[in-house]
């Protein structure tokens, strides 16, 4: 009627997984929600880092629409970035080596996630001058 294991794999479900899914369900409502890390501006920083992503690929003769891409995510990685601060004083003292750094990874990823990693160094490039950008907007206000 059953084979070796069979009767003893199915008494072990039969078993284990409804106080499992309680588990779950139980250890899911208990854990507090996050709050996001990415400011009020995010999309402020999105659209700025899209315009410049346009505009580089206007000069280097490649599509905008994925050099906006690229630099809207970059935009929205430098806002996420500065966002994961825990004090308003340290969101608003921004640096600069950080906001290109994090710019240009977003670029590199984006680039190989739009354009299969053609032009990974370019993009790194279009999303630290992102960063730059934004930091020095970002540090007068």
């Amino acid at each position: 009627m059953y084979r070796d294991g069979e009767f003893m794999n199915k008494n072990l479900k039969r078993a284990l997984m409804p106080s499992l899914l309680a588990a779950s369900l139980a250890g899911v409502s208990l854990v507090p929600a996050q709050p996001a890390s990415a400011d009020s501006k995010v999309l402020e920083d999105a659209g700025i880092g899209a315009g410049v992503g346009a505009a580089s690929s206007i000069l280097r003769g490649r599509n905008i629409i994925k050099g906006a891409i690229k630099g809207g995510a970059a935009g929205a990685a430098v806002n996420g970035a500065n966002g994961a601060r825990s004090t308003r004083r340290e969101r608003n003292n921004r640096n600069i080596i950080q906001d290109a750094g994090v710019g240009a990874a977003a670029g590199a990823v984006t680039d190989g996630i739009t354009n299969s990693g053609r032009d990974t160094l370019g993009s790194a490039a279009e999303g630290a001058a992102t960063g730059v950008i934004i930091n020095s907007i970002r540090k007068k206000r």
